[in-house]
């Protein structure tokens, strides 16, 4: 692998979005006007309430106007939106955007490597509050990093604002309202100490490492602070005769919570973490959001009857159908008549085809869970804990093809989560006067093979572009891939262009590729041919940081065509030609 000092300076403005120019009024390119005009798109207000041929006005960050006839200022930046789908703003119910990945918890590796040793403490039966887990006045803007990529991966999907918690054990810290723009966590906060952050998950070889130590702290936890409390405003209403009150800043972060002007919102993704959360509520009475929820079809009628809020998991099951399709290109053994008769004779077949359809049962629950708890009137959000921003929109499809109505979804990124946060003033819903967080799309949002064009965070533009449908390639298909190739594609803006040279080794495919623009020379990697489908990966090293750009192209004839894409900095639209043909 070569290296290139000028080539990665020249990709990362190029290429990777997040780094440079790329996106309209990114933090490192200040905007002409934040004076803007959307005129004649289908904009929805909020759930099942529709606009048609609407002009919206942004001025200050701000919703300045929003109808048919509205006067545009003579600043304004227009932006044709005919055909076009508006939107508020999504919001993350619970997310770690923004939140670096954690380093690996000492003691806690995974077989192998560099496994680093549990902490030594004295006494594991009363060890430090941090090495506990418990940091309940830990707050968000410390941990935050405005940088973070997270931030660009789910604003390109329409999120404006996440509700974001530290990483952590017992209890993590405090959650904040975070707008997905800024240049400093300070800056980007809406809301903070939105709420108090809480988990069943145990410290490593010392107190609470159990489920049940962690209950068993919650409570010993929560009436202790009943008891400072109580205390502090005794002693402010009369301090004659009695002690000072101890200054416990992990205690005085459930004050709030005692007070019922907070809420905890607790991570409980199976239904017996989900039990046991609300028997904790149950017995303390506190104001809870149950989140990360993955199995509420258990659960549906007790959250309805009881009036629990819930944050459901948008991270899904892959079913077997996508196991599959995951090794596609791979050569599978074909069944010899053997191994049919052994299957046929197999004394636990039937178990093993039972077994089977069990999972398939419970898989089809955990795709109809947002259905389910629509039906049982229970009042949900998504939490974007665990998910991976690639699987959203497609697990949002999931989950509509399950039953859930697409006005569900769409309160459940919006409305619902504003109201759950307590700022449905500021966000949620298309008004004027609120917040200028929108998301502008080509088609409507659910569908397949929409995309999101622009959205505005705060007033600030961002801009997309629109992918071309992906070429799909004929696995039976009989191609001759070895020559040479010209190709191009558009990185915003920026014409790139080259030579693919392959050669075909009986199967075994390698080359190089160039760059004229970069005037670099990379060896392609991990080549493959499934009929006239073609993918390779090169990878990049500048200043110890190594990134993998991806190829997948469609050969047909002479022509080539497909997508480039650099992860989640950037997927670009390619295409070419055959230059030069080694059986000619």
């Amino acid at each position: 692998m070569k290296k290139h000092p000028t080539l990665l300076v020249i990709f990362a403005l190029l290429v990777f979005p997040s780094l440079g120019w790329a996106q309209t009024n990114s933090s490192d390119l200040k905007p002409v006007t934040r004076t803007y005009a959307l005129t004649g798109a289908t904009v929805v207000t909020q759930p099942g309430k529709v606009m048609e041929k609407t002009t919206i006005v942004i001025k200050d960050g701000l919703i300045q106007a929003i109808g048919k006839n509205v006067k545009i200022p003579f600043d304004a930046e227009i932006v044709k939106a005919d055909s076009m789908y508006i939107y508020a703003g999504f919001i993350e119910g619970l997310s770690h955007t923004g939140i670096p990945k954690a380093e690996p918890t000492p003691g806690r590796g995974g077989g192998g490597g560099n496994r680093q040793q549990a902490p030594q403490v004295k006494d594991p039966g009363s060890p430090p509050n941090d090495l506990a887990g418990i940091t309940p006045e830990r707050l968000l803007t410390t941990v935050f990093d405005a940088k973070d990529k997270s931030i660009a991966s789910m604003r390109a999907l329409g999120f404006t604002a996440a509700h974001v918690v530290p990483n952590g054990q017992m209890l993590p810290g405090q959650a904040a309202l975070m707008m997905l723009h800024g240049d400093e966590a300070d800056q980007m906060v809406l809301k903070d100490k939105s709420a108090l952050f809480a988990q069943l998950t145990g410290a490593r070889r010392v107190y609470p490492s159990t489920v049940i130590a962690v209950i068993a702290k919650w409570r010993e936890m929560y009436k202790q602070a009943e008891l400072a409390q109580a205390h502090e405003k005794a002693y402010a209403a009369s301090s004659k005769g009695l002690t000072r009150p101890n200054f416990d800043p992990v205690l005085q972060a459930f004050y709030p919570v005692i007070d019922k002007t907070q809420s905890v919102f607790f991570k409980a993704s199976d239904v017996k973490s989900a039990y046991r959360v609300l028997s904790l509520q149950k017995e303390f009475d506190f104001s809870l959001v149950l989140t990360e929820l993955k199995q509420g079809w258990h659960i549906a009628d007790e959250l309805s009857k009881k009036n629990i809020p819930v944050l459901i998991s948008m991270d899904l099951p892959e079913s077997k159908a996508k196991e599959k399709e995951k090794g596609k290109g791979k050569k599978e053994k074909p069944k010899d008549k053997e191994e049919t008769k052994e299957k046929k004779n197999d004394p636990f077949q039937g178990e093993k085809v039972a077994l089977e359809k069990r999972r398939d049962e419970e898989m089809k629950k955990h795709l109809m869970q947002a259905a389910t708890l629509e039906k049982a009137g229970v009042l949900f959000g998504f939490s974007t804990l665990d998910v991976k921003s690639k699987d959203v929109r497609g697990n949002l499809r999931k989950m509509i093809e399950n039953g859930l109505s697409e006005n569900a979804a769409l309160a459940a990124l919006t409305t619902i989560p504003a109201k759950m946060l307590g700022v449905s003033d500021a966000l949620g819903s298309v008004e004027q006067g609120k917040i200028a967080n929108l998301v502008v799309t080509d088609k409507p949002y659910f569908e397949e093979k929409s995309n999101v064009r622009y959205v505005f965070v705060d007033g600030n533009k961002y801009e997309y572009e629109a992918k071309k449908p992906a070429k799909k390639g004929d696995p039976n298909a009989k191609v001759k891939v070895a020559g040479k190739w010209s190709y191009s594609f558009e990185a915003m803006g920026q014409n790139m262009e080259g030579i693919l040279d392959l050669v075909d080794k009986g199967g075994d495919i390698s080359g190089t590729i160039t760059n004229t623009a970069m005037d670099s020379n990379s060896t392609i990697e991990s080549a493959a041919l499934d009929g006239n489908a073609l993918s390779f990966s090169i990878k990049i090293d500048g200043g110890g940081q190594e990134v993998t750009v991806e190829y997948n192209l469609v050969i047909d004839g002479d022509s080539i065509e497909g997508t480039v894409s650099a992860g989640q900095f950037g997927t670009f639209d390619l295409e070419g030609e055959r230059i030069s043909n080694p059986d000619k």
